[in-house]
């Protein structure tokens, strides 16, 4: 009998779009700081979306270069969507400190940001990741299968076409 040391994970994702907001270094009173980030993700009918606020760790260096790359599109207010996975999905209540609901308490959506599929700015597309090795296998092998969903799911106005995504090579200097 053979008996391994190496972990297993069991994986919960969240794969979406949505708009980027409060780009900001953390630095906790233990630990080490880190990149977080809010996403505004469009749930529900295109014609009539809803907002799920993920408060979010930004995780991997190509994720946080990429976001970075949004802060000064974010700080001059403009809109920018990305395509997004998520993964270790938790809850954190919290009491409100001032405004209105000083006292009260309510719930935060926490999450890593594992990987940025997309970005636009003001509608423009500026960034597309490209597909891995495994993923152009797989697809060639399922073509029913769509490794973004949340993009063939998007309100046709936010959809990204391929021939779209094929104009653009890489992570645009324009923003």
């Amino acid at each position: 009998m053979t008996t391994s040391s190496e972990k297993s994970y069991f994986d919960l994702h969240i794969t979406g779009l949505g708009y980027l907001n409060r780009i900001r270094e953390v630095k906790p009173k233990k630990g080490d700081a880190f990149l977080a980030c809010d996403i505004a993700a469009l749930n529900g009918p295109s014609d009539k979306p809803e907002y799920r606020r993920f408060d979010v760790r930004v995780s991997g260096s190509e994720a946080q270069h990429l976001i970075r790359r949004c802060v000064p599109a974010v700080e001059a207010e403009r809109k920018v969507l990305i395509g997004f996975r998520l993964g270790d999905l938790w809850t954190d209540i919290f009491t409100y400190s001032k405004g209105k609901r000083v006292g009260e308490q309510s719930v935060s959506l926490k999450a890593r940001l594992l990987f940025v599929s997309w970005i636009k700015v003001d509608g423009q597309l500026v960034y597309k990741a490209e597909p891995k090795a495994s993923e152009e296998s797989a697809r060639d092998e399922a073509p029913s299968v769509s490794s973004e969903p949340a993009v063939q799911d998007a309100p046709a106005s936010e959809t990204v076409s391929d021939d779209e995504a094929a104009e653009v090579p890489a992570l645009a200097e324009s923003f």
